[in-house]
């Protein structure tokens, strides 16, 4: 299984490009890599792709403390989305606060709570495990 697209909602350029050069140091992860400075830019973007029928990312990473509309305030709005195809998602923080941790894992939509910085290993266990997930049960296209 390919990863297509990996969509990373974070306002921190060097993370944006050292998540950018592992994705594409595998490039089974991925072959393309939407990047959104805000939650509310992310926002208009993916809304936009819903309304036009467009494939959403397959895999976000969220950000939490960004400028405009941070991490929990995107998601609040994503979930009120009419999701045909819910893309798996993120958080990928450097709070190692256990409430964040806690309340992250109460929206159904997030995966996992992943603690910055993401490595290459890190990556390829979560890419491993959505391999597992789809062998299992297919994800939703």
């Amino acid at each position: 299984m390919k990863i297509e697209t990996v969509c990373i909602i974070d306002d921190d350029p060097i993370f944006v490009y050292g998540t950018k050069v592992l994705l594409n140091h595998n490039c089974s992860f991925c072959t393309t890599v939407i990047v959104h400075e805000n939650g509310q830019e992310a926002l208009e973007d993916l809304t936009s792709m819903i309304n036009k029928g467009e494939q959403l990312p397959d895999v976000i990473f969220l950000d939490l403390n960004m400028p405009v509309m941070d991490g929990w305030e995107f998601l609040d709005e994503f979930v009120k989305l009419p999701l045909e195809n819910i893309p798996r998602l993120y958080i990928v923080s450097s709070s190692i606060d256990q409430r964040d941790i806690e309340k992250a894992h109460t929206y159904t939509i997030v995966k996992d709570f992943i603690v910055k910085p993401l490595s290459d290993a890190v990556l390829s266990d979560l890419f491993k495990t959505i391999e597992q997930e789809d062998a299992v049960q297919p994800h939703d296209k």
